[in-house]
């Protein structure tokens, strides 16, 4: 009989030890409650909320055409191509699209919200800042931006050698 009571008594002190340690802790908060109040007031900037105001007097570098292009570029999981307009070397992001990026990587949210076309007017060009948790999918507008931006360029050159001729 003392081997069974023995027994019973290792059994519950382990079983209470065990239990001890299942509960949700959180370090020196004392409880759930108090913890869950500390984590909610923890706040991290949004890396999509930052203010982009295009300055209306600013234009791009360089000796471009006007037109509509669009440049293509690879991103996360497919391609992502960016429409520009150019008006007297003023750059308008039309349009930034994207193949299969899927809505829990970094920039599939700054392409749907035009988080980038802002980026791109504001720079009046492909030099924008990255993104964070977006670096591949940055890269690739910016690549694409600037294919854009080549294609005026080189309609410009035409351009610019015919005007240099008549002068």
């Amino acid at each position: 009989m003392n081997k069974n009571i023995a027994a019973v008594a290792c059994g519950a002190a382990a079983l209470t030890l065990g239990l001890t340690g299942c509960g949700a802790s959180f370090e020196g908060s004392g409880s759930k409650d108090a913890a869950s109040a500390e984590q909610l007031a923890l706040h991290e900037d949004d890396p999509w909320a930052f203010e982009i105001s295009a300055d209306s007097q600013k234009k791009a570098e360089g000796e471009l055409a006007d037109g509509v292009y669009t440049g293509t570029a690879p991103g996360m999981e497919g391609n992502v191509s960016v429409t520009l307009l150019v008006d007297d070397n003023r750059i308008t992001c039309l349009e930034t699209t994207q193949e299969g990026e899927s809505q829990s990587r970094g920039g599939y949210e700054a392409i749907r919200d035009g988080k980038y076309a802002l980026m791109i007017e504001e720079a009046q060009g492909s030099d924008i800042d990255t993104i964070s948790g977006a670096t591949i999918t940055t890269a690739a507008v910016k690549n694409a931006t600037e294919d854009a931006l080549d294609q005026a360029r080189v309609a410009a050159q035409p351009a610019a050698a015919a005007q240099a001729a008549s002068e």
